[in-house]
């Protein structure tokens, strides 16, 4: 058995799991292992737990019958070696598990197969159905008659010139297939009419034979002669004062876990999980082909599983420590993503600096950040996720965005001369519909213990009066979220909008609770009609924040099966119950993101665009955490004796 309950699965643990299943007669020719997952146990017994203490170490595994479209949820024990639970899932009621990659492949050979589509394509004159790649796109739930129940994708499709054509710059416009995963059918195809097929080819790998490579970059090399600062102990991180658990899942992929900070001799909590919980791309080009475009890359995807190998100078700079990944394949047997996890240490700048020209000292400190990151890819667009921890106190998470846009065919302008309204021409006759990026942090918190509260706070600009003559006055209003149906909130930029989590049972020196600020960037939230589908279904992303009595079961914003679920089982829901947030166990589901009006800059491969958040310790600390950082001693800064210090420095 692991070292602790939340350790990642093995590859061991995952071939366990596959054989309980087996011997109890649940594994058939047609069995597929959409989700394998640890089952997490309570947050109460984790936090009551002791090294040596026994526990049952289960796994929760949802299981695809691709003959009948049949899905059930099993429970096996590990510890016990054998199944605890089993329940039949209700794929119309509750949604469809998350979409394979072998049914990516499907497609294309049921769609070539199909005169309806293959007559389609020849209208197009393309006549070679092998030169055609189809991408296979969640479905989403729109109430079309005859899809209930059905495992279904929605297939637009692109033209590879060559072997090393990108497809993506040729998209066959017009045309999209419904097709059923379990029957092979094609349940709908639409053609919309006929658009002209961009040729222009648009590869972003330079070869000698369409534009030379500059040549005017020097090397940067970082090193760390003496090694790096952080020690890793299995999945237990310390560095500088931080310490925490490294975790990976199918679904989120990275997940930090138990992140603390040492103050005065004792490790103090403050997250207990933190993890990208979902992230959803909704497309604003309503036209026939494309108004269902709305991709959950984490429900309906399985981000985790599409993580990249990250090799050492492309991915990762200096002194690397990787981590795989261990997951489960789709028959349910352990699959093993070299380099999932890249860790490492930047100079970030300046920490803190002051001359004073009373004393006559001079003090630089140099900031550096521990970075834990992972990429992914999910067709044609890539994610990173960087957390990262400063010696300040401060956590941080920034999601870079990049790989290329999702193409379509740009229409001429219309009869009344004005450009099409839902997207950008990005290459002659190439579009790229207008979309958002949106993400769910899910941040379990524990601000040096269960019982925190969050109070929204905002600058408050005062009038000229008796107490503000001079009309210079500002100050601040701080406000309790006392319960759920208080807690969906919205950023608002224009009075500085912050979210304190605080400790009402812990105070620092000051009397005052300790606590930390989530600041959001406060970017907007969807831009679709409230009464869309997508709305229902990501209702998470109508707000920058929506805070929840912690619940272990409440994993996943959308719900658990995203995949074509109606939205009937996200976080709107669970705030009906009202509960009590006031010095409770909390968790903060962060909205952030991207709105994307697509630029010719972005084609044919996207610059790494940024979105993310930062969390600030406020009143957590007695003072600066960072006083004891040492005065640099690279060789690159020059240090001087002063007359009242000695670690005057002057660093580039």
């Amino acid at each position: 058995m692991t070292a602790h309950p939340l350790d990642r699965l093995t590859a061991e643990e995952i071939a366990h799991n596959r054989d309980i299943l087996d011997r109890a007669g649940l594994i058939g020719p047609a069995t597929r292992f959409p989700l394998v997952m640890l089952v997490e146990p309570p947050k109460h017994e984790v936090l009551s737990w002791q090294e040596d203490d026994p526990w049952n170490r289960c796994v929760r595994t949802t299981l695809l019958d691709r003959d009948t479209g049949a899905v059930s949820e099993v429970v096996a024990s590990l510890t016990h070696d054998k199944v605890v639970s089993r329940r039949d899932v209700d794929v119309t009621a509750e949604g469809q598990p998350p979409i394979m990659g072998e049914e990516f492949q499907l497609v294309e050979k049921i769609l070539w197969q199909d005169p309806g589509w293959r007559a389609a394509m020849a209208r197009r004159g393309l006549d070679e159905p092998e030169r055609i790649r189809v991408s296979a796109l969640s479905a989403g739930c729109f109430d079309i008659p005859g899809e209930d129940g059905r495992r279904l994708v929605r297939c637009l499709s692109f033209l590879q010139l060559d072997g090393s054509d990108n497809v993506w710059a040729h998209p066959i416009d017009g045309v999209v297939a419904y097709v059923d995963l379990i029957t092979g059918d094609v349940v709908e195809l639409i053609d919309d009419g006929i658009f002209p097929l961009p040729a222009e080819r648009a590869d972003f790998e330079l070869r000698a034979e369409n534009r030379p490579v500059r040549d005017t970059q020097k090397p940067i090399e970082i090193s760390q002669p003496e090694g790096p600062s952080f020690t890793v102990d299995g999945n237990i991180v310390r560095w500088e004062n931080w310490q925490f658990r490294i975790g990976f899942d199918q679904v989120e992929g990275l997940t930090l876990h138990q992140i603390g900070f040492e103050d005065g001799g004792r490790l103090r909590p403050i997250v207990y999980r933190a993890s990208v919980a979902e992230m959803v791309v909704p497309y604003g080009d309503p036209s026939p082909v494309r108004f269902w475009q709305n991709y959950f890359d984490a429900g309906e995807y399985s981000l985790g599983k599409e993580a990249n190998s990250l090799e050492l100078g492309c991915d990762c700079l200096g002194e690397i420590h990787y981590f795989d990944a261990v997951i489960a394949d789709d028959d349910g047997n352990p699959r093993t993503i070299r380099n999932a996890i890249c860790m490492h240490e930047e100079d970030v700048g300046v920490l803190w600096k002051h001359t004073d020209m009373y004393n006559g000292s001079s003090s630089t400190r140099r900031q550096r950040r521990l970075v834990i990151s992972f990429f992914i890819t999910v067709g044609n667009y890539d994610y990173g996720f960087y957390w990262y921890l400063y010696l300040d106190g401060t956590i941080e998470l920034d999601c870079k965005a990049t790989g290329v846009v999702f193409a379509s065919a740009y229409p001429g302008p219309r009869a009344d001369g004005s450009l099409y309204p839902w997207a950008s021409e990005i290459a002659p006759g190439v579009g790229a519909p207008f979309h958002q990026h949106l993400f769910s942090a899910r941040l379990d918190m524990m601000v040096d213990g269960v019982g925190n509260a969050v109070d929204e706070v905002d600058a408050v600009r005062v009038p000229v009066g008796p107490e503000n003559p001079y009309g210079n006055a500002f100050t601040r209003r701080a406000t309790r979220i006392r319960r759920e149906s208080e807690g969906a909130r919205t950023a608002d930029g224009s009075v500085g909008r912050t979210w304190h989590v605080v400790n009402p049972e812990r105070r620092n020196r000051m009397g005052q609770p300790v606590g930390y600020a989530l600041i959001p960037e406060g970017q907007p939230t969807l831009l679709a009609d409230p009464s869309s589908s997508i709305a229902k279904r990501a209702a998470f992303t109508t707000r920058h924040l929506w805070v929840t009595a912690q619940h272990d079961a409440e994993r996943y914003p959308s719900g658990q099966y995203v995949n074509q679920n109606p939205g009937t089982t996200g976080i709107d829901t669970w705030i009906r119950a009202d509960r009590d947030l006031d010095g409770q166990d909390l968790v903060l589901w962060h909205t952030f993101g991207l709105t994307h009006f697509p630029r010719p800059e972005d084609w044919p491969i996207m610059p790494v665009d940024h979105t993310g958040f930062v969390m600030k310790p406020v009143g957590f600390f007695d003072q600066n955490p960072a006083l004891d950082v040492p005065a640099p001693r690279s060789s690159h800064c020059h240090t001087t004796e002063s007359t009242a210090a000695a670690d005057a420095c002057s660093c580039h």
